[in-house]
């Protein structure tokens, strides 16, 4: 059986796999119905063991220092404490490459002065409109 590489896409795709335990596991508990209690436990048993293994993967994979993004973090993950020291210095070099966005200026327009200006027409209408 082949090795799968260890890298942030496979960390991402553990953790929507674990957020889509979650969402099974919920709906299991809340809508499903079952003949007896036993067997509602049972399923929810095998459905947690199965979740578990991907979260001791998805956490073994962060521990060993692969990157991922704080929001790619599924949201039972959101509150632990050990994902939060490693999701803060993920989204820190994150941040970095991307640039904080630059405030609009105005610029004028190249139409200015031709047929194409809409400009004086929109004024006129924004004040047809107040007065009405």
């Amino acid at each position: 059986m082949p090795v799968l590489a260890q890298d942030r896409y496979q960390l991402k795709t553990l953790h929507e796999e674990i957020d889509l335990f979650d969402r099974k596991l919920a709906h299991l508990l809340r809508y499903e119905e079952f003949p007896c209690d036993a067997d509602r436990d049972a399923a929810v048993k095998r459905m947690t063991a199965k979740r578990e293994l991907l979260a001791r993967a998805a956490r073994q994979m962060a521990h060993d220092g692969i990157a991922f993004n704080a929001s790619e973090l599924p949201r039972s993950f959101r509150g632990e404490p050990e994902a939060a020291a490693t999701e803060s210095v993920t989204v820190a070099t994150d941040e970095v490459a991307v640039a904080p966005r630059k405030k609009r200026t105005a610029v004028p327009s190249p139409y200015a002065g031709t047929s194409l200006d809409f400009q004086k027409g929109l004024q006129e209408y924004k004040k047809k409109k107040s007065k009405a």
